[in-house]
């Protein structure tokens, strides 16, 4: 799935910790999975609209040369709008969309 398709929520909501921890059995391991996720969404994120952005760049000019493009600041609020990096971590989540595996202890 990706990330501009995902039905994540954009508002904060209260998700049932059961259905959190079932796959694992530890809501700690649940977030410590979803974390990781969220940062690597958000490193794509970060990435996308960078690379969209420096397309509009103008690296010499003056503060006297700078004005604003109508298509980078719809860009830039198009991201705004886009559910956060945790929010379509957590969906993923709940819906199985995350592949991770346990690296047991070695003694």
């Amino acid at each position: 799935m990706s990330i501009k398709d995902s039905k994540a929520e954009i508002n904060t909501i209260t998700y049932d910790r059961d259905k959190i921890e079932e796959n694992v059995g530890s809501i700690y391991e649940a977030i410590v999975i979803m974390g990781k996720r969220a940062e690597q969404i958000n490193a794509e994120i970060r990435t996308e609209l960078h690379n969209k952005l420096d397309e509009f760049a103008v690296h010499n000019a003056t503060l006297e040369e700078v004005f604003e493009n109508r298509e980078q600041i719809e860009i830039s609020k198009h991201y705004e709008k886009m559910p956060k990096p945790t929010s379509i971590a957590i969906r993923e989540w709940l819906d199985d969309e995350i592949y991770y595996r346990k690296t047991e202890e070695r003694n």
